[in-house]
């Protein structure tokens, strides 16, 4: 029969592998959500008069023979293919926010990127309902907090494991930044479009 520890160690792993599969299940619900609102964006643009006159006259500048070649003139050039890069990724890492400060500082990323779509926007939270806030437009994992990690496994530093996690979601994400939110003052949409590069500040955690 196993013992106290035994059974412990078994909750602790049904929690662990209970957040995983919730953080899973945010994230394909938030790109699932970015991707039709993109579609939707896509489409509305290309069925727009502007759009198809802009389009045109970009065509006619990059090759004023186009027109004559398609009359008859002259073999069409083959256009040249560009394979789009997908757009680097930025490790927010926002523990100790509440439920409100931490919608309010997703919402704020989502403001972010839509202005300036320079990167894909990774949060890292220690709040259990984090769910909740499933569609944002950006990606959610989740970490148990240092209280509840610390009561469950005396045996592993939360610190630890914080940078284990940090490093194989850098690695997953291909990731080339962290940003360390202050809990007590997670930044504005002013100052997070600062084009100075973002800083690293102390992590704050009781």
């Amino acid at each position: 029969m196993p013992d106290d520890g035994d059974m412990q160690s078994l909750v602790v792993r049904l929690r662990t592998i209970e957040q995983e599969r919730d953080a899973w299940r945010s994230r394909c619900a938030g790109l699932a959500s970015e991707r039709d609102e993109e579609r939707e964006a896509a489409r509305r643009l290309r069925g727009s008069g502007s759009y198809r006159l802009g389009r045109g006259l970009v065509r006619l500048a990059r090759d004023p023979l186009r027109l004559m070649r398609r009359r008859g003139r002259g073999p069409a050039t083959p256009r040249r293919r560009t394979v789009k890069r997908p757009l680097q990724a930025r490790l927010y890492v926002a523990i100790g926010l509440d439920l409100d400060r931490l919608r309010e500082f997703t919402g704020t990323v989502r403001r972010r990127l839509l202005v300036e779509p320079d990167h894909r926007a990774v949060i890292l939270t220690d709040n259990p309902e984090f769910s909740l806030l499933r569609g944002s437009g950006v990606i959610l994992e989740y970490l148990p907090d240092r209280v509840t990690w610390e009561r469950h496994r005396p045996d592993r530093p939360w610190d630890v494991v914080l940078s284990e996690r940090l490093s194989r979601l850098f690695a997953e994400h291909d990731a080339t930044d962290v940003v360390f939110v202050d809990p007590e003052r997670p930044p504005t949409l002013p100052e997070m479009l600062d084009t100075t590069p973002p800083g690293r500040t102390s992590l704050q955690q009781s």
